[in-house]
């Protein structure tokens, strides 16, 4: 039997040693996630042990089942509700869609904690000039999850399986290619995705997201951003992150879209029944609340983390955002051009991380600007 790297000795004792090395560096990287994720678990958990003494167990464990959509899921002005069946995964994916069907497709990618539904205001505005799609993300409101649910499932939203479900999409849509607008998760999908399937992305605007090869290295140089990530590394704890997430009836999320740190800062942006709509997507029966954590899982178990120091994102390519970003910094956006050859860089003063909910007249202004300027 040969060996693989029979060649020469050097190599396969070269090959050897890299893989030492890169087994040591997981063991590193597991070891620093677990510490770090343990002490935030535990300030987390008693926080909600104070709660609970507060304000009773039953308060605390208690959550509606929304068995039906609330009235705005289903408004005529946004679109007509649709679903394809992915050949890979074989997962049904529910979406939205506005605008002819022999127009361009601009495609949308959500964010964590969030639905189809935070492109309403995009739905609407860009039905004109294109085919809008928003989809639900893989596990998220009505698309469906793989087994298995829970903690165990993170295998199963790994990057690639993420980015397959994007260009799947696209091809069940009955299109080849798309201009891609993405944020926060969808964001983090759309960037690899671009990189790796340029075939399909037309144009690529991405809000408040930054590209990952600034992220990782900006969080280690700066410790600011690192405890801005708190919840990331009390993601990759078991169950605790699921209980937070439903404790008071689904209270993380309209302290996220809300709140007074991270909530939107435009009076109104989010409605009651807006509110309503996102909790839905968390909270139907037989939806996999695990699902939208697992994305996290699975981004911290990947080591080394994917280099992107000779990639490119080649299409034309808009970043949109908020200043007032209360978990991801302004300096994420700098370097951003290194990556990206034709790159575009559009702030939103006082907007926060839900650019799109928050500014929206904005957003689509500066989205309609950039993509006549590029010949859309």
């Amino acid at each position: 039997h040969l060996s693989p790297f029979w060649i020469s000795g050097q190599d396969y004792t070269g090959r050897t040693a890299l893989d030492a090395s890169m087994a040591f560096a997981r063991i590193v990287q597991s070891l620093v996630t677990w510490t770090v994720a343990s002490f935030y678990g535990s300030l987390v958990s008693v926080s909600m042990a104070f709660s609970i003494i507060r304000r009773g167990p039953r308060a605390f464990f208690s959550y509606k089942v929304r068995q039906d959509r609330p009235k705005c899921l289903d408004d005529p002005a946004l679109g007509t509700h649709g679903y394809v069946r992915l050949k890979s995964s074989g997962l049904r994916f529910h979406y939205v869609a506005a605008g002819e069907r022999d127009k361009p497709l601009m495609l949308c990618l959500h964010g964590f904690p969030e639905c189809w539904y935070s492109w309403r205001h995009q739905l609407n505005e860009f039905r004109d000039s294109y085919r809008v799609v928003a989809p639900d993300l893989r596990g998220y409101g009505e698309t469906e999850s793989p087994q298995p649910f829970g903690y165990c499932g993170w295998p199963n939203f790994t990057m690639s399986h993420l980015t397959t479900d994007v260009r799947e999409l696209v091809e069940a849509l009955g299109y080849s290619s798309c201009t891609l607008v993405a944020h926060d998760w969808g964001g983090i999908v759309a960037w690899p995705f671009a990189i790796d399937n340029p075939e399909f992305v037309d144009k690529l605007i991405n809000m408040n997201c930054p590209h990952p090869g600034v992220f990782w290295k900006y969080m280690r140089s700066h410790p600011s951003q690192l405890l801005l990530s708190w919840y990331m590394f009390v993601f990759q704890l078991p169950w605790l992150p699921e209980l937070l997430l439903r404790s008071f009836d689904f209270q993380a999320i309209q302290g996220s879209l809300r709140g007074k740190v991270m909530g939107c800062k435009r009076s109104g942006a989010i409605t009651d029944e807006d509110l309503e709509g996102f909790k839905y997507s968390f909270g139907h029966p037989g939806t996999n609340p695990s699902a939208a954590i697992n994305y996290y899982r699975d981004l911290f178990k990947t080591s080394p983390p994917r280099s992107y120091k000779n990639t490119k994102v080649t299409c034309p390519t808009l970043m949109i955002w908020g200043d007032q970003d209360g978990a991801l910094e302004v300096g994420l956006t700098e370097g951003t051009d290194k990556f990206v050859p034709d790159f575009t860089l559009k702030m939103v003063p006082g907007a926060s991380h839900w650019v799109q909910q928050d500014q929206p007249d904005v957003v689509n202004g500066i989205m309609k600007d950039w993509l006549k300027n590029k010949g859309a």
